[in-house]
């Protein structure tokens, strides 16, 4: 009986490892996945559609989602999730001592769309009450020169954003003071290079981001996984064949992460960050499915509205396949 061929574009996680290497099957389906770089990923499934399944970028999916015809669904699985106090970086030669100083500041994005900045942003107006038109937004390549947003956007005016210039990158500009802060996914070179130039506005995030969790119960979901409109179409039990599938996989890393016979993982106090993390987050620290996660989703689309990326009355409802939403009980 043949099997459908699917190619899948998504980073080596430990919660992905059992598919990739084929310990962890998806029902009906001879599976070739491709590990690659999330940024790779994610520019050639949006410009391209190269890959049947693919992670994605949650705010570049929600975007997809607004354009006629769009050419992905969803699957409520979520390999990436972040706390991004930790993302904030700022020039030493701004004066930024505080959130409420970055009012009025050059901030540097890598596309104004990512998935980071967008939790970043909306954390910062929850908080600390810094407004996401209140600040320039100047984005571009954070280590190699012309990078460019994925996705063609149509913003409200009162979102002040321009390109930094065609041999210029994030990084350096930071560093020398040319731009005021950075929110990112990735920490910039010169925070390490040029230590003195470069520093995190919460120097003390684990227990900044330990605390907004206590109160919010919020973990930020960064990434999703997309099928191809077409793929999905034509095969509609392919959504619960692959959340099956990736709901397996991330038991086997679960587990993996409590062995104490012998440390899979080269991290000497592993099995005390487990604990820790178990008494602040609990024992299904990183869910998957819908139920568990409408509350991040409906967040995330508050945000995503509020910086003029997505209309509203989006639900959270409306970016999954239906056939993943839930499953059977006996």
């Amino acid at each position: 009986m043949s099997r459908l061929r699917i190619t899948m574009g998504c980073w080596d996680y430990d919660r992905v490892a059992a598919l990739r290497s084929g310990e962890v099957a998806v029902d009906g389906v001879d599976l070739n996945f491709l590990a690659q770089p999330v940024e790779e990923t994610f520019f050639r499934m949006l410009r391209h559609q190269e890959f049947d399944v693919a992670e994605m970028s949650l705010s570049s999916y929600v975007v997809s989602l607004t354009r006629e015809n769009p050419p992905f669904i969803a699957i409520p699985i979520f390999p990436s999730r972040f706390f991004r106090h930790s993302c904030i970086f700022v020039s030493s030669r701004s004066g930024i001592r505080t959130p409420g100083d970055l009012v009025g500041k050059r901030i540097g994005v890598p596309e104004y769309q990512m998935t980071a900045p967008v939790w970043i942003r909306g954390i910062l107006a929850d908080e600390y009450g810094v407004a996401p038109d209140s600040v320039q937004h100047w984005t571009g390549g954070e280590e190699q020169p012309g990078r460019e947003e994925k996705l063609k956007l149509n913003l409200p005016e009162r979102f002040r954003i321009k390109a930094i210039g065609p041999r210029q990158t994030l990084s350096q500009m930071l560093a020398d003071g040319e731009i005021d802060a950075l929110f990112t996914a990735r920490s910039p070179s010169t925070f390490h290079t040029r230590p003195q130039d470069v520093l995190r506005l919460f120097p003390n995030y684990p227990e900044v981001e330990r605390d907004y969790y206590r109160r919010t119960q919020v973990f930020p979901i960064m990434h999703t996984l997309v099928i191809r409109r077409e793929v999905y179409d034509s095969n509609r039990w392919l959504a619960q064949s692959l959340y099956k599938a990736f709901a397996q996989a991330q038991r086997k890393a679960y587990d993996d992460l409590h062995q104490t016979a012998a440390l899979k993982t080269m991290l000497p106090w592993l099995t005390a960050h487990v604990e820790e993390t178990e008494r602040e987050l609990g024992g299904d620290w990183w869910p998957y499915g819908f139920a568990a996660n409408r509350h991040v989703l409906e967040t995330f689309l508050r945000y995503h509205h509020a910086q003029g990326l997505s209309p509203a009355g989006l639900t959270p409802e409306a970016l999954f396949a239906p056939e993943a939403l839930e499953s059977f009980v006996i």
